[in-house]
């Protein structure tokens, strides 16, 4: 099919509590954009299970909403949670069993097994997620090969985009996706040594292609508009929000944290293998064969400390509440809080680590208290940009914000005093959406190349570091203290490592 150049992208979108669909247009917004809820669940204390079908159904419902609304389009891009595992039969297009989330740490045991063979494998891949899938439906093997197909989301939504179990639906995955297997090696080929310890037939598996590129037809949508674009979650933020040249980098604060910097060449560390700073390599996006890197700095707790806030010690009414309550505290209060509830990531990773409160005095009250856990958050956010550019050598100049903690105006001035620079927030607040709609439309002419992506942002607002350097530093260094006597609260957890 030979598409019409420079036209708008539909983006489909599934995040982890819900799908998105939207318009993408030449000028680099987005509208029409329609929303289905679709949460995970939680049968058992550290599991996370996805329902296929539901996300099927929502990704085409809210597909032909925005494209019957905002259509024609001349691409369709996909955008999604990473590592979150779909096991399919071929034939009939059903799920074998649920999809095992990102966060799910089932898996934990295998991981750790598997390091005493010197195969290191983090529980939030997908690799020992599959393995699990078919330990539980095929613990013989005999279906896997020719009857089962496996995918991450994206896999899962091209497939149904593109007629499911129709005879011409599409069994593919991008470069971003399946680098964050764990199931690949540093080319972003299919890793055969990997896939014979746990038992996983090659054939099983999607084909590898390019984030930006057609690769088949949504014959499920009306036009059937060309799949041209598919990337994971956090390297579409990074290209939603322009960041296409070395040395610049965005920053998704969440539930948890993600920072993501672009390296363009090849980082240090090689595969999943975590850099001296505590960094991961990642692929920031693959076109005409060519891969461009990154690396990946993550922080477990960030607005899920807020939430703590609000809903277990029941100090504000609503997130939204925060910024008002901590720009009412004593800005001399010396009180600093580590962000470290569900442990520590990079730089440090140590899953022992607790959250800490240092400073209380008996005047220590609600604000100070709501205004050290936005600057724990934004120090943590330092910890992030230090150790990026530390792995990849590179400086950042501005740093670029997106997620839900970046409406908060008291956090974000926090975060430029803690880095010690300007920090913007994207005019596009739907940063993935935009990314996967680049990609999209860099495969069928509306932007020419990553250049005329990176001219097409245009930020919000920006905070400019208002402090003494010095006043800056120390600050910085009292923060940094804290982080330490949050280390190792349990200590038969920090032995673990990934």
């Amino acid at each position: 099919m030979t598409a019409e150049r420079g036209g708008s992208l539909l983006v489909v979108d599934v995040g982890t509590s819900g799908v998105r669909a939207g318009i993408v247009r030449p000028d680099a917004t987005v509208d029409h954009v329609h929303h289905v809820h679709v949460l995970p669940d939680s049968p058992a204390p550290g599991l996370v299970e996805v329902d296929p079908r539901r996300v099927a159904e929502a990704a085409l419902s809210v597909a032909s909403a925005a494209l019957a609304a905002g259509g024609p389009v001349v691409g369709v891009g996909i955008a999604n949670q990473r590592a979150t595992t779909v096991v399919w039969d071929r034939s009939s297009g059903e799920p074998v069993a649920p999809g095992i989330g990102w966060q799910d740490l089932r898996t934990v045991g295998t991981c750790l097994a598997l390091q005493a063979d010197g195969i290191r494998l983090m529980p939030n891949a997908s690799a020992t997620k599959l393995a699990a899938i078919l330990d539980d439906v095929d613990p013989e093997r005999r279906r896997a090969a020719d009857e089962l197909c496996f995918g991450t989301i994206d896999s899962w939504v091209g497939w149904t985009l593109s007629g499911g179990a129709s005879g011409s639906a599409l069994h593919v995955t991008d470069a971003t996706n399946a680098g964050v297997t764990a199931l690949v090696t540093s080319e972003v080929a299919w890793d055969d040594a990997v896939l014979d310890v746990l038992g996983i037939p090659r054939s099983m598996l999607p084909r590898i292609v390019d984030s930006s590129g057609e690769v088949g037809e949504a014959s499920a949508l009306a036009g059937a508009p060309p799949i041209c674009g598919i990337v994971g979650d956090q390297q579409a933020s990074l290209i939603g929000q322009g960041c296409t040249r070395p040395g610049l980098a965005k920053a998704t604060f969440g539930t948890g944290g993600m920072l993501d910097l672009c390296t363009g060449a090849r980082p240090s560390a090689r595969g999943e293998v975590r850099g001296p700073a505590g960094t991961f390599p990642i692929v920031a996006w693959q076109r005409g064969g060519s891969t461009t890197w990154g690396v990946e700095a993550i922080m477990l707790s960030a607005g899920s400390c807020v939430e703590w806030l609000r809903d277990d010690l029941g100090i504000l009414a609503s997130a939204d509440e925060s910024a008002g309550v901590a720009a009412r505290a004593d800005q001399a209060a010396d009180v600093w809080f580590v962000p470290a509830l569900l442990g520590m990531g990079t730089p440090v990773w140590d899953f022992g680590a607790r959250g800490t409160v240092v400073g209380i005095t008996r005047g220590t009250g609600r604000p100070e208290l709501v205004r050290a856990v936005l600057e724990g958050v934004a120090h943590r956010g330092a910890d992030l940009l230090e150790a990026a550019e530390a792995d990849s050598g590179l400086s950042v100049g501005t740093l670029r914000v997106d997620g839900g903690m970046s409406a908060n105006v008291v956090f974000m001035a926090a975060l430029a005093e803690a880095i010690g620079r300007r920090v913007e927030v994207s005019a596009e607040l739907e940063a993935t959406t935009l990314g996967a709609g680049f990609l999209a439309g860099l495969a069928v002419g509306t932007w020419a190349d990553e250049d005329d992506v990176a001219a097409a942002y245009r930020p919000r607002a920006s905070w400019e570091p208002t402090g003494d350097e010095g006043v800056r530093a120390a600050r910085r260094s009292r923060w940094l203290e804290a982080r330490d006597r949050s280390a190792r609260t349990i200590p038969e957890l920090s032995g673990i490592a990934f």
